[in-house]
């Protein structure tokens, strides 16, 4: 445990958010929409639909989808023969999914409802020695969801007490649930050309039909992977999981406190250093 909170804090010093969003996420969008995503207009609700899904599925590999990964890798190396896997890891994914239309929902009606009057709207700079509300409320919102990730992730392992030992479904829908909640606090940059075009809108329906597209997207090719898993190494990873007791549990929750002591730390510890609130957070050269 002590290990997986080390990565974390490590994960922290060297991530780029301007690789991970730019590099990675842009290039992507903008290869399988064939334009430049950040700066065209979104033109329409099928537009607007279409790159909600695909910068979903370019946003995919967040700290929040690795602990779920974590949660679900396990499932899909399970015994048995390639159709009990796979059916192992669809299961859990439909109620993973159903925490996560939930909440992107819930939201996608509060976007089009209150519109340009929410802090996600504004895309001013805040100076130095101070947050924005949009980074206040990334910060409120990642921290509360990294927090819980370090209990799930100790609960996992017996050290505090686990709410959900009896229903592991639920910890499932809270854990999709997590993912939606992304969508709230998140700052990357072609959601927040989502969000404002959603905002503008006035459109609860169409603000829940594209936060929902979003999240399906972020989870889509997680979900690909994971059957991947079951069908081709499924049996190997299986047993060596199985060939010591409580090596899955491990498994779980180092994944959990990976991300959860990685939210923490960047956006309730770093963030205020990179915004010269507090004096010193390391960093490596290329952030």
């Amino acid at each position: 445990m002590l290990s997986a909170a080390l990565a974390g804090f490590l994960l922290t010093v060297v991530w780029s958010a301007s690789f991970v969003d730019g590099v990675i996420g842009d290039s992507v969008t903008d290869a399988i929409l064939g334009r430049d995503a950040g700066e065209a207009a979104l033109g329409g609700v099928a537009a607007g639909v279409a790159f909600a899904f695909v910068s979903g599925v370019a946003g995919t590999f967040t700290a929040c989808n690795i602990a779920v990964f974590s949660t679900l890798a396990p499932m899909a190396a399970d015994g048995g023969g390639r159709g009990r896997r796979v059916r192992l890891v669809l299961r859990p994914l439909l109620w993973l999914g159903l925490g996560t239309v939930l909440v992107s929902a819930a939201y996608g009606v509060v976007v089009g409802l209150v519109g340009t009057d929410m802090p996600q709207f504004e895309t001013a700079s805040s100076a130095p020695g101070a947050l924005s509300p949009r980074l206040v409320q990334a910060a409120v919102v990642f921290g509360g969801i990294g927090a819980v990730l370090c209990y799930l992730g100790l609960a996992a392992v017996g050290l505090v007490r686990d709410p959900f030992r009896r229903h592991p479904d639920t910890r499932l829908v809270l854990l999709g649930g997590l993912v939606g909640a992304f969508l709230i606090g998140r700052p990357f940059p072609l959601f927040r050309h989502l969000f404002r075009d959603a905002a503008e809108s006035g459109n609860p329906v169409y603000g829940a039909g594209a936060f929902v597209l979003q999240s399906v997207g972020n989870i889509a090719l997680m979900a690909v992977v994971l059957v991947l898993i079951g069908l081709s190494v499924g049996d190997r990873v299986g047993r060596w999981l199985t060939a010591r007791p409580g090596r899955i549990e491990s498994f779980t929750a180092a994944g959990m406190l990976v991300a959860g002591v990685f939210l923490i730390l960047y956006w309730d510890v770093r963030l205020l250093a990179m915004r010269d609130i507090l004096p010193w957070y390391p960093v490596a050269p290329w952030v």
